[in-house]
């Protein structure tokens, strides 16, 4: 999918629409950057998102993946358009004890109903530490 530059009212629209996911505030989810079938989204390792040891819980790290995958897909649809997650695939590659990670989600194809996004989440010094494919379902 090419990577056209969003306009500043739909890149605008998409940071308020992440804004209003409470879910997202929680874990403390920011949009970095968007474009036409890709995002960036960011979240800070936090003690509260730990499991035992120190590790970051896997599952705020799907979390993460999860979300940013969504904003991809979200970034080529009709304003009226709407989806849902059919499936979320993780591969955890290197435990996160602190820092910032970085989500970038690219949608590898769109067709008419279905859509499948490929993610890496990085932690601070570049090392991917997940890898995700997930699958969307148009729903209106």
């Amino acid at each position: 999918m090419s990577e056209t530059p969003l306009t500043p009212e739909r890149l605008n629209g998409l940071r308020e629409s992440l804004t209003g996911v409470a879910y997202a505030r929680l874990l403390g989810i920011t949009l970095e950057d968007a474009v036409r079938g890709s995002a960036t989204l960011s979240m800070s390792a936090r003690p509260e998102l730990e499991r035992f040891g120190g590790i970051m819980h896997g599952g705020a790290l799907a979390s993460l993946a999860d979300t940013a995958s969504a904003f991809a897909v979200l970034s080529t649809l009709e304003p009226e358009e709407q989806t849902v997650t059919v499936d979320l695939t993780l591969h955890y590659l290197r435990p996160v004890t602190g820092g910032k990670l970085t989500a970038r989600a690219r949608v590898v194809r769109a067709g008419r109903r279905v859509a499948t996004v490929s993610v890496e989440i990085f932690n601070e010094s570049g090392a991917i530490v997940v890898t995700a494919l997930t699958t969307y379902l148009k729903v209106s």
